[in-house]
């Protein structure tokens, strides 16, 4: 069959056509199966049962079809058991014969001659009996005569009537067995019920339990999918924030760098002139400034991660530059154990840090004063500390807006989440102490983690 479908355009179509609108059908019932209450879902199984049970009693799953059938002559209804016949009633033949004789002495009952014959052929209850009745003295021997003639009609008459009983009753036992022996033919109706319906109950149940799995199934696919689109669209928010950080980093920079640099070069130019050997100087340490910060600026702006050992080669010449400018008004501490210089460190944050620090607490001040950097472990984690004896936060007249620490939390919050802070703190006895605070790795030759 798929032969034949792959040979011919227009049966490959039609396929390919009922194939999309199956999937279609498919995914709009589970839709539909996920939007409804598991009560409701009960509720329309159970009606959807009972239904299917109602349906295959009704056409055209089931009918019902009536016809007369007729007995067949050659298989007679059996008649029924013949009653068993009463026994005949003593005859005119079974009669026995006595004698009756009447006399002034009695009445004397004998058998005849007649009957002694025919009690011998019969067997051995031959011997009948006499019956000798005395009568009392002055009875009338005639009165008694008739009486007993009296009583022998009514006896005679009532055997009469029994023999014709009899007779009367083996005759209807006779037609009786006759038309049982008769042949009859009878007519019935016969009703035939058809049906096709039995199966329904069964599917109605299969298709509930599909439906059950469908549900559960189905639910768990879309919660999938629903939180993988939220899952990418996160993280699509967090680059597109993460890369807006960058550029306002990396636009800071722009704006600093040639500050900086103008100024440095000012210096060294007014420096040639008063004082050659300190000119030579501040033009060496820019040489290295250069040198360090230029590849750290462009993995910045790359995101790439950076050691701490790297991030302090640029700001070393940074301060040196600094101190050639402010001379005495400028002291610098750094504190930094050579196992931590290779502790992963974010870039550029800590030179943004002493820029501040320089701009708007020691430049302003007249006496100037001292800056330290310290890195050290607390609680497992690298915390780098920038501290400054200038005027404090936000009391120069230079202070800013705040959107270089503001920049940083952010950053912070992109690359570590709730692991990496940021804290300002007043110095003591002057000053401002700013404390970055991130989870410790170490860096590899490369730059990535090991």
């Amino acid at each position: 069959m798929n032969s034949a479908i792959s040979t011919n355009p227009a049966l490959l179509d039609r396929w390919q056509r009922f194939s999309a609108a199956a999937v279609r059908g498919f995914h709009a019932y589970a839709n539909w199966l996920v939007s409804i209450s598991w009560k409701r879902f009960f509720l329309l199984a159970v009606a959807f049962l009972i239904g299917m049970v109602i349906l295959k009693e009704l056409p055209p799953f089931t009918w019902r079809t009536t016809q007369q059938v007729e007995i067949d002559a050659e298989h007679p209804t059996p008649a029924p058991a013949p009653r068993p016949a009463p026994k005949p009633p003593v005859t005119a033949e079974r009669r026995l014969h006595y004698e009756i004789k009447i006399d002034d002495h009695g009445v004397r009952i004998f058998p005849s001659p007649a009957a002694s014959a025919a009690s011998a052929a019969a067997g051995p209850a031959s011997g009948l009996p006499s019956i000798a009745i005395d009568l009392p003295p002055g009875v009338n021997s005639g009165e008694v005569k008739q009486a007993v003639e009296q009583a022998r009609q009514a006896i005679e008459g009532a055997i009469k009537e029994a023999a014709e009983a009899a007779a009367e009753t083996e005759a209807e036992a006779a037609r009786a067995a006759a038309q049982a022996a008769e042949p009859r033919s009878k007519k019935r109706y016969s009703t035939t019920v058809t049906s096709l319906g039995d199966f329904l109950p069964n599917l109605a149940m299969l298709l509930i339990l599909s439906s059950i799995v469908i549900k559960v199934t189905y639910k768990g696919r879309i919660q999938a999918e629903v939180k993988a689109a939220q899952a990418t669209e996160t993280a699509e928010a967090e680059s597109l924030k993460r890369q807006v950080i960058e550029a306002r980093m990396a636009a800071m920079q722009a704006q600093v760098e040639p500050h900086f640099l103008f100024n440095t070069l000012a210096s060294i130019d007014h420096l040639i002139e008063t004082d050659p050997p300190r000119a030579s100087l501040m033009q060496k340490n820019l040489i290295a400034l250069l040198r360090a910060s230029m590849p750290t600026m462009r993995e910045a702006n790359a995101g790439g991660a950076r050691d701490l050992g790297r991030e302090l080669a640029v700001i070393k010449p940074y301060l040196d530059i600094l101190k050639v400018r402010m001379e005495e008004r400028l002291q610098t501490v750094i504190d930094v154990p050579d196992g931590l210089l290779s502790a992963e460190f974010p870039p550029m944050m800590i030179q943004s840090l002493v820029e501040n620090a320089i701009k708007h607490g020691l430049e302003p001040k007249a006496e100037g004063g001292s800056l330290g950097i310290k890195a050290e472990i607390l609680h497992g984690k690298l915390a780098l500390t920038v501290t400054d004896t200038g005027l404090g936060f936000g009391r120069a007249d230079t202070a800013g807006t705040g959107v270089g620490l503001a920049n940083i939390r952010e950053r912070l919050n992109l690359l570590y989440g709730t692991k990496g802070t940021v804290t300002v703190t007043e110095n003591q006895p002057s000053g401002t102490r700013v404390t970055i605070t991130i989870p410790y790795r170490s860096c590899n030759e490369e730059g990535g983690l090991a």
